[in-house]
């Protein structure tokens, strides 16, 4: 099973990297719940789709330096660089806590925080 969430995950996020956000939410539950600590919270799959639409307008890039698996849990540790409003790139490193139902992405949390340079 842990292998399998590892799995998952690293294509999902490939997909992500391509632009392909539909491919993505294929692997999320239609109730996934992210939540960004300190931000704001997600619920449902078409809050997600919008929530991409709007902090993806180009495809974020992922390092993904360290996958922790035990039991429906995830924990992806990494950096992330994507472009905001303006067009400018910005770095995060983030700690992402998945938790899987059934072989997809049900619900997250996400701590990112932005590197300044």
């Amino acid at each position: 099973m842990n292998t399998d969430n590892k799995a998952i995950l690293i294509k999902a996020n490939r997909l992500i990297s391509a632009g392909d956000n539909e491919g993505f939410l294929a692997f999320c539950t239609e109730d996934t719940t992210w939540e960004f600590v300190g931000d704001r919270i997600l619920n449902g799959k078409q809050a997600v789709r919008e929530y991409m639409a709007e902090a993806y307008t180009e495809p974020p890039i992922f390092n993904v330096e360290h996958l922790i698996a035990e039991g429906e849990y995830l924990t992806a540790i990494g950096k992330i660089s994507m472009k905001d409003n303006t067009g400018k790139l910005i770095n995060y490193a983030y700690c992402d806590v998945w938790r899987f139902d059934n072989g997809k992405l049900a619900e997250l949390k996400a701590f990112v925080v932005e590197i300044i340079p």
